[in-house]
């Protein structure tokens, strides 16, 4: 009985210590904005997967390699050079899935230092639907925060994964809005 007692605490402690070692969990952003224009209008825009002018923080879309195509799912691939003060930062994604008809498509980021954006294994998808004629863009992801471990660096945790991805994904609804207007 002793035994049997002694292998069931030495479970909890098993147990117990891997409650604290799970490491982050997924991390979702969703943000949504009903502009004064038609779908087809705003996917005009944002749904050319080669060219992600229409943020402010691109300086410019290069698909790689060069002459590659915008519409072909596990094969496009975009680099977005971002606007920066010193350096080229950049963020490489690949296109997962395009739908023109649905005015969609699905993305990931394959590549991208934690200083520029500090996320990991991050997907997204950008759509934009047909609400009473005028057009709703809905852009989310998923992700994991920039460090895989426990306790990590503030600017490395959950809360500053989830703030770049907000900062990101308000900014790109911020150009839409100035561009197209609120709908009412």
């Amino acid at each position: 009985m002793k035994a049997l007692a002694a292998v069931a605490f030495g479970a909890a402690l098993v147990f117990a210590g891997m409650a604290n070692a799970h490491g982050p969990s997924r991390q979702k952003v969703e943000m949504s904005v009903t502009l004064n224009a038609s779908p087809d209008e705003v996917w005009e825009l944002i749904g050319n997967f080669n060219d992600m002018n229409w943020h402010p923080a691109i300086d410019s879309t290069e698909m790689t390699p060069e002459g590659a195509p915008a519409d072909v799912p596990d094969e496009s691939t975009r680099v977005l050079h971002l606007k920066a003060d010193e350096g080229d930062p950049t963020i490489t994604e690949q296109l997962m899935a395009i739908d023109p008809e649905k005015h969609m498509y699905k993305y990931m980021i394959t590549e991208v230092a934690v200083e520029v954006l500090p996320v990991t294994n991050y997907s997204s998808t950008l759509q934009v639907n047909d609400k009473d004629g005028k057009a709703e863009v809905i852009w989310k992801g998923g992700f994991y925060r920039g460090f895989p471990n426990n306790n990590p660096p503030a600017e490395l945790n959950d809360e500053a994964a989830i703030a770049a991805v907000e900062g990101i994904y308000q900014a790109g609804i911020d150009a839409l809005t100035e561009q197209f207007g609120k709908a009412e």
